[in-house]
């Protein structure tokens, strides 16, 4: 990853930025974006110097057309903003905000790649990310299931229309970030007790574990429309 220039939508906290700071560490220069500005500083100010950030609404086409045609040539993005995950049965869904969750995780990567193309460099790739959900269903993520299946297919589905760009995805499980931070502390430290318990390996997934999948997926060059699973074992139990 040495000298390679990275764009990283949701790149300042959780998986995302767990993915600049191995980039970073490997040599590569980042660019990250997320909604808030706030973030978006104190992420700079921890990557270092190969590090630049600018706020980011992924909603609004116009401000991410103008984010790409505002950025120089790159190698590879990753796209990783998301909302705190959506949990609930269809009942008790409100349509509005499972709309709004689509419109961040599955439309706001389709518009960031459809801007993006233009920008990456030759043997460059696009990371998107999905969750095993999408293959798992359990009740109570009928929204959540739906969008990552989206994602998949999409990640597939351009795999074929933009190559040679490569185009991959990241399928994590339940990852020790702040995406799970909304729930109180101790029902939080339950899950995670839960979830290692029931997994081959024994322990929850940390950030690092998936940051490593976005840097060999940005890096091998054999690699595209894969879809690539890291979840303890969680998908054999």
């Amino acid at each position: 990853m040495n000298g390679k220039r990275i764009v990283i939508i949701g790149g300042t906290s959780g998986l995302g930025f767990a993915a600049a700071e191995l980039a970073v560490a490997r040599g590569a220069s980042v660019l990250v974006a997320s909604r808030s500005q706030d973030a978006v500083d104190k992420a700079v100010a921890a990557l270092g110097e190969r590090a630049e950030g600018r706020s980011l609404d992924v909603t609004d086409e116009s401000a991410v057309r103008d984010f790409f045609g505002e950025s120089a040539d790159f190698d590879h993005l990753v796209y990783t903003a998301g909302e705190s995950l959506l949990a609930g049965t269809l009942a008790e869904t409100d349509i509005e905000t499972a709309r709004a969750f689509f419109g961040i995780r599955y439309l706001g990567a389709l518009t960031a790649v459809k801007y993006a193309v233009p920008r990456i460099l030759p043997g460059g790739s696009i990371t998107l990310t999905s969750g095993i959900a999408s293959t798992r269903p359990q009740g109570g993520t009928v929204v959540v299931s739906s969008v990552l299946s989206a994602v998949e297919g999409l990640t597939r589905a351009l795999a074929l229309e933009l190559a040679p760009v490569r185009v991959n995805a990241v399928v994590p499980s339940i990852i020790r970030t702040e995406l799970w931070n909304g729930l109180p502390e101790d029902a939080r430290e339950g899950l995670y007790a839960s979830v290692a318990a029931a997994l081959p390996l024994g322990r929850v997934g940390e950030r690092q574990d998936v940051a490593e999948a976005y840097a060999y997926l940005m890096t091998n060059q054999h690699s595209t429309g894969t879809l690539l699973t890291i979840d303890g074992g969680a998908v054999l139990v």
